[in-house]
């Protein structure tokens, strides 16, 4: 048999956390809605961001080339992030390590042409 005391700590913490994170959320809903805060308005609805009426229904999809680009900059980024530590560690890993950072720049390079060549990088 397992001994499941020592899952107690461990239970008392989700516990409380479950019950910090309701009373966060919950009070302040409550608090408004017993003082009166809560009454909603033409005001109140208004656009406040931009301060024009969207154009388009806010739950419209988004165009795909939207994604696109997020996916390629998460991508190009990720390159970066390597980038920083082989450029610290060139001493200790010597050709191979550079070698091998080559191929991989190699391979984004080409990437990015097949990105740029299939128009993933145009907006209109």
């Amino acid at each position: 048999m397992t001994d499941l005391s020592q899952y107690l700590p461990i239970l008392i913490f989700l516990v409380v956390a479950l019950g910090l994170s309701s009373v966060i959320v919950f009070l302040p809903l409550g608090v408004a809605r017993l003082t009166g805060t809560h009454q909603p308005n033409a005001d109140k609805n208004s656009e406040y961001e931009c301060g024009f009426p969207a154009f388009e229904d806010p739950r419209s999809q988004f165009d795909v080339r939207f994604y696109l680009v997020a996916i390629l900059f998460i991508i190009f980024d990720l390159e970066a992030a390597f980038l920083f530590p082989w450029a610290v560690s060139l001493n200790l890993t010597g050709w191979a390590g550079w070698t091998t950072m080559m191929v991989f720049l190699g391979e984004l390079a080409i990437g990015l042409a097949y990105a740029w060549k299939k128009g993933a990088l145009d907006w209109e």
